[in-house]
């Protein structure tokens, strides 16, 4: 699949993830990265050049793109896509989660509805082999009832992470938001005025909180709970129940079942092909962007509900 006048701004990692997809799918592509090394890096390990000095300088040497792919560090990805917006870019994926802070991303969703710019957020754990096969699953035994989420971060390897401070004190918008926009994904908004949120504690990289404990009822009418303690033990994890079965994501990229009456504990076997070869649920987000198909993307619109909520659940 040919197409060109694509940019994919950033030449980091997750720039070499995004990289792999789009030669894997045939799309033509331009990269841009800002540091020599990074770009080197890129280059080496991708075998796609890149324009070097950062998107004022490609923007000075070329014609804004029609699509572009924005996968810089957290603190630029609001600057970057308003610079994109503000060309007359026509449709960007920014990584998630779009900008640093709730009004960054109230900012971009305003802009993006000005401009006539669809401005999409990266959150490809929607696109996971395991939560497609989930959602298959769940509407055959008459949908979700109710759901439990648990984000907890390990805060000694945050810490000791080379991020900034600034990022950090926004650690569940910027990180944790990956897994609560899935589960939100699943079961639908916290109906307003149908929830509660508490917050406890402190952490020197995180001084708004360590322990997050809340509950409440969906726009969908679905009972869900979340827990989440910095300062303890645990991990990322859904647990979704129907009429029939308790699903447990518990790492999100795996999939168990309980059936009811029961407490043993099955694999549920999917296609994981995609997620093997590429980084879990990339290839299918990028082909949903490329090919328009944007049911299962977050629109910029939504991030900023979004954040709102997530502002809540973390005292911020």
């Amino acid at each position: 699949m040919k197409l060109p006048n694509l940019w994919l701004i950033g030449s980091g990692s997750m720039g070499e993830d995004y990289a792999k997809v789009l030669k894997s799918m045939d799309v033509s592509f331009r990269v841009v990265g800002r540091g020599n090394k990074s770009s080197s890096t890129f280059t080496k390990n991708t075998g796609v050049e890149v324009i070097r000095g950062g998107i004022d300088n490609a923007l000075s040497i070329y014609k804004c793109p029609n699509l572009a792919i924005v996968a810089v560090d957290v603190d630029q990805l609001a600057v970057t896509t308003e610079r994109l917006i503000n060309e007359g870019c026509k449709s960007i994926l920014v990584e998630k989660p779009g900008g640093l802070t709730l009004s960054e991303i109230s900012k971009i969703a305003h802009l993006s509805e000005k401009s006539c710019c669809r401005v999409f957020v990266a959150y490809n754990r929607r696109f996971y082999s395991s939560i497609l096969k989930l959602k298959e699953l769940a509407l055959s035994e008459g949908g979700i009832c109710s759901a439990t989420i648990e984000f907890t971060e390990w805060s000694n390897i945050v810490s000791a992470q080379d991020t900034s401070d600034k990022i950090k004190e926004n650690w569940i918008l910027a990180n944790s938001s990956h897994v609560l926009d899935l589960a939100f994904n699943l079961i639908g908004l916290p109906a307003e005025e149908d929830w509660n949120a508490w917050v406890r504690g402190s952490l020197g990289w995180h001084k708004r909180g360590a322990q997050f404990c809340g509950a409440g009822v969906s726009e969908q009418g679905i009972l869900f709970s979340y827990h989440a303690d910095w300062d303890s033990a645990g991990r990322w994890g859904l647990d979704i129940y129907t009429k029939s079965s308790q699903y447990i994501l518990r790492p999100l990229e795996k999939l168990q079942r309980v059936a009811k009456d029961t407490i043993e504990i099955e694999e549920v076997e999917f296609d994981m092909d995609l997620d093997l070869r590429f980084k879990p649920g990339l290839f299918l987000q990028c082909k949903a962007f490329i090919g328009a198909d944007y049911g299962q993307l977050c629109t910029i619109s939504r991030q900023a509900e979004l954040a709102e909520i997530y502002s809540k659940i973390a005292g911020y």
